[in-house]
């Protein structure tokens, strides 16, 4: 099996969780930077969606970020993010669908008819209070450890934050935000986050460290 090849964008969250799972995994990939705003026609040929991150492995190319967590993880879960009960999917899927949904409308407010920024933060800030609670009975949401739940909803948890970051640093749900914290100086997050030259179709390829970074 030739080595994996995963297009990417450094700040997409679904890119980001995609590159966590990998990195948790250990598995060498070949990372290909690009910029949204300039895809390469390769990348276009490769993602039905024309949509970050997009995994080609040999002849299958994987288009979720989520499902290229499973993928990753199915390979090799030496950290055990897969071993959490099924309320952890159940997170996800929210995260995944009401979360997002507001924090979309609240992030790029002005992309959308008739709707009110601030509303939709509130409606954000309810998964976010959830997750709180979840947070004030042990360090992460699962258990004493991170879980795929975690390292799922994380980078969309700190795009929500990033909105408006004294607001958000403003509300009473510390352990939220300690949990937040925790992620965003994390040795693990620092290095899925380096920063790599566009992808060109001249360029040696970058293999993405895994676990080793």
């Amino acid at each position: 099996m030739s080595i994996p090849v995963l297009w990417s964008f450094r700040r997409c969250p679904y890119a980001m969780r995609a590159r966590l799972a990998i990195a948790s995994s250990d598995i060498e990939v070949v990372l290909r930077e690009i910029v949204l705003r300039n895809k390469p026609k390769a990348f276009l040929a490769t993602s039905p969606s024309a949509t970050v991150p997009c995994l080609q492995v040999d002849d299958q190319v994987i288009d979720e970020s989520f499902d290229i967590m499973l993928w990753a993880l199915k390979q090799n879960d030496p950290e055990g993010w897969l071993a959490m009960p099924d309320e952890g999917m159940a997170l996800i899927s929210d995260c995944d669908g009401a979360f997002k949904t507001a924090l979309d409308r609240y992030k790029y407010s002005v992309r959308y008819d008739n709707v009110d920024a601030q509303s939709e933060r509130e409606k954000a800030a309810q998964f976010v209070r959830i997750l709180n609670d979840r947070l004030l009975q042990s360090n992460y949401l699962m258990d004493a450890k991170p879980t795929l739940a975690d390292m799922a909803i994380l980078p969309f948890v700190r795009q929500y934050a990033h909105v408006d970051l004294d607001w958000f640093s403003a509300q009473s749900w510390a352990s939220a935000k300690e949990w937040l914290e925790k992620f965003k100086t994390s040795q693990r997050f620092t290095g899925i986050m380096r920063k790599y030259t566009p992808w060109q179709p001249d360029q040696a390829p970058v293999s993405f460290p895994g676990a080793r970074q």
